[in-house]
Order: structure tokens, then sequence, then C-alpha cells
């Protein structure tokens, strides 16, 4: 069921998979994702964890209200203080937020804000630091857009392509953005947390999945996906999808 979400004074592309209920798995998509690039990975886990599915495009991506570029080095963190008014406007107060690559990220600063509706994680391909593959491959990635067929493809998913591309690219390339970290506030994320990383990732390594181990205040666990790059639930749907599926499966209300 597609829908529009009125949030702070936007409007936020937003689709269900499932009939909406207060209990349900939350998708928050990567810094050039939406929700069609989530592809059939929501319906999967929906059914296989009997959940509904709450997917939704941020502002600036999708077909969601437009961002004015360039964006707020805060801008993840921007993101993560919006949440519970998109959950609250969703009706949802129980929710498990699989979020991948920027949505990670969010989804991490939102729990360590200790927001009673989220009540655990699946992290796929985090970042809390800046490293210098991450910053390497962003700048491939511009020379993509500009050179190659990235902006025609990207246009498939965005209505505002070059403010969804260059919000996420120049803030990542900015060079006071790597002072970027979201490692002090680990501690206070408390609830279940699944982190899924690739052993191929372009954009960023295992040092971030061991820096959330060693820092993170509640119960984790660790899948590295051999073979899988940035988008593991893409690459290797197979391994990834019944992973997720199990740990979620586990989560008591």
């Amino acid at each position: 069921m597609s829908f529009v979400l009125g949030v702070d004074g936007v409007q936020l592309e937003a689709i269900w998979i499932g009939e909406p209920a207060p209990r349900a798995l939350v998708f928050l998509h990567e810094g050039l994702g939406s929700i069609t690039q989530w592809r059939d990975t929501p319906a999967v886990l929906a059914a296989a964890t009997a959940r509904p599915a709450l997917v939704y495009a941020r502002q600036g991506y999708g077909h969601s209200t437009p961002v004015a570029v360039p964006r707020p080095l805060t801008y993840m963190h921007d993101e993560a203080a919006r949440l519970p008014a998109v959950l609250a406007a969703a009706g949802v107060t129980d929710a498990v937020l699989v979020g991948h690559s920027d949505g990670a990220s969010i989804a991490l600063i939102a729990a360590a804000a200790g927001s009673a509706a989220v009540r655990g994680l699946v992290l796929v391909a985090p970042h809390v630091f800046v490293e210098d593959v991450s910053v390497a491959s962003i700048a491939a990635a511009a020379t993509a857009y500009t050179e190659g067929d990235l902006r025609a493809r990207l246009a498939n998913h965005h209505a505002d392509v070059d403010g969804a591309f260059w919000g996420w690219n120049r803030a990542w390339r900015d060079p006071a953005f790597r002072a970027w970290n979201l490692e002090g506030l680990l501690h206070d994320v408390r609830v279940p947390t699944l982190v899924v990383q690739g052993d191929a990732d372009a954009y960023g390594t295992r040092d971030q999945v061991d820096a959330i181990a060693a820092q993170l205040g509640g119960p984790y666990e660790i899948a590295i996906i051999e073979g899988a790059g940035h988008s593991p639930f893409r690459d290797k749907p197979e391994e990834v999808h019944p992973r997720i599926a199990s740990f979620i499966n586990r989560i008591r209300a």
C-alpha cells in the first residue's frame, strides 16, 4: 500500500507491505537509496517474520520532498531526530529498524537516543567513522555520476536525482566530515543488534564491525558475508535474508 507521510512539513513517500500495525519492521535506505532499491528484501522479511514492513524514502530521495544542497554535515543526526515523528505518523510503536549504510548509521543514532519504539536493530554495512576507503569510493562514484551511466540509473529511483546524489556525495567528501564519528554513542545502544557486513564492501571495512562490537551497550550478533559487497541483501539474498529473519524472530516483544 503506497501512501504519503507528512512529517515536519515535508512529504515522505512510503509503502506498507502487509497490513499496517504498531509492531513492524522499518526500513532505512542507504545514502543513494530509495524504496525501490530494497527490491524484494522488505517483502521477504515481512513474510518470514510475520511483521508488516514500513518502507519510506527520506527527504531528498525517491519521490519525497527534495532537499537543499549542500546538505548539512549533521544530516544523519537530523534524520535520526526525525525518525520518532515518522514512526508516530505511521502508528508504529514497536519497531525493528533495518538500516543499510547511511540508514544503518541513522538507526544507531536513533537507538542511542533511547526511543521506546525501537526494539531491535539490523545494521547492514553500517558506518560509525570515516575511512579512507569510503572517501575514495565516494569520489569514484562522483566520476561515475558525471562521466558514466550512474546518473541515468539513479534517475529511475529519484525524482530529484541531482539533489539525492550530490547531497550525499558532497557531504562525505567535505574535509570537515572526516571528524564524523558515532563511537561515543554506541554504549547507549541497548537493544538487540545484528550487524551484517560483506567482506568485499568497497565502502567500509571490518574495522566498522569491530568498533561496533567492542562498544555496543547491548547484545549483538555479527554476520560476515563472504563475497558480498556493500549490499549483501542484494548480492547474497539466499544467505542474508534467512540470517536476518532468524535474528528478528528471536527478538521478544
